[in-house]
């Protein structure tokens, strides 16, 4: 486990007002490959913290307890700020509802509290397959923040300044909290060899769903955008020249992904750089407003 960078909710805020539909200009395909992360991320960021409130009596490690609490702010946080997108597009014209009844069947029911179809897996089995599945995907999101956080080309293509700064100081978070659930699992997840072959089917589960529900969604937006009219939709041929001008992270940095993180011997403090997510936050224009209202509160 490692310790010591100390973990803990921005309170943070956007004005969306000026926000265009289209925040990369004339890149349609890749504003909604992106936008994909608000269908998805609210009710996530939700069911993650509800999973690890269930876990919460399991951790006898004061440490990693601290890091699980702060970890559950920032997602609640970050669940909080995608919804109010979710409103903003909805504003403009497109209606997100259909596509995130979905998502929430998936996380509420389908990776509920309880196993779904009544399967027979024990409460605490299939508390540690959730708790893998979260490790899992916290893999992706800490990979997707540090490219956000290195992406030149997007500052090149003028995307809006608010977006952008959503986007990077949510990526920063995710490197910076980006071992607690995994440590989370690892404290949780029993002996191996079970432990590990969990963590395993954790991966195996969560890597093509994401992928589905990815292409889905950007699918979906872009057949719904009121300033497309369906003149456009979404191929691999686009995305894929929206990876060439470096607006999408590129296929073979998302999947490189899976096999490091399959090593018996990985731990996600590889990931990324904390540096460089702490320097963001340091900058971020939303983080420092929060930052400072939580000090001209103290004050007064």
């Amino acid at each position: 486990m490692k310790h010591g960078h100390r973990i803990a909710p921005r309170r943070v805020s956007f004005d969306w007002r000026e926000t265009p539909l289209h925040w990369i200009p004339d890149e349609p395909t890749a504003t909604h490959v992106v936008n994909v992360l608000h269908l998805l991320l609210p009710a996530g960021e939700r069911w993650f913290v509800k999973v690890f409130k269930e876990a919460l009596p399991l951790v006898t490690d004061e440490a990693l307890r601290k890091d699980v609490k702060g970890f559950m702010g920032q997602e609640s946080t970050h669940s909080v700020q995608h919804s109010y997108v979710l409103q903003h597009l909805a504003e403009q014209g497109l209606d997100t509802t259909p596509y995130t009844r979905h998502v929430d069947f998936l996380f509420d029911v389908l990776l509920g509290e309880k196993p779904p179809f009544g399967l027979p897996v024990t409460a605490r089995e299939w508390l540690r397959f959730r708790l893998a599945v979260i490790a899992a995907i916290e893999q992706f999101t800490a990979v997707l923040g540090d490219w956000v956080l290195r992406a030149e080309d997007v500052d090149a293509a003028e995307p809006d300044p608010v977006m952008l700064d959503l986007l990077r100081w949510h990526g920063a978070e995710e490197v910076e909290h980006r071992s607690v659930a995994f440590d989370m699992y690892e404290h949780c997840g029993g002996e191996d060899p079970g432990r590990y072959a969990r963590r395993v089917l954790g991966m195996a589960v969560t890597a093509p769903t994401l992928f589905y529900l990815w292409g889905r969604g950007a699918a979906y937006l872009i057949r719904n955008d009121p300033w497309l009219t369906g003149r456009l939709r979404y191929t691999l041929r686009q995305h894929n020249r929206a990876v060439a001008k470096g607006l999408l992270p590129s296929w073979r940095e998302l999947g490189s992904a899976v096999p490091r993180y399959l090593r018996r011997s990985y731990h996600p403090s590889q990931e990324g750089s904390m540096q460089r997510a702490v320097a963001y936050l340091a900058t971020s224009p939303a983080a420092r407003a929060a930052a400072g209202a939580v000090g001209r509160a103290a004050v007064s």
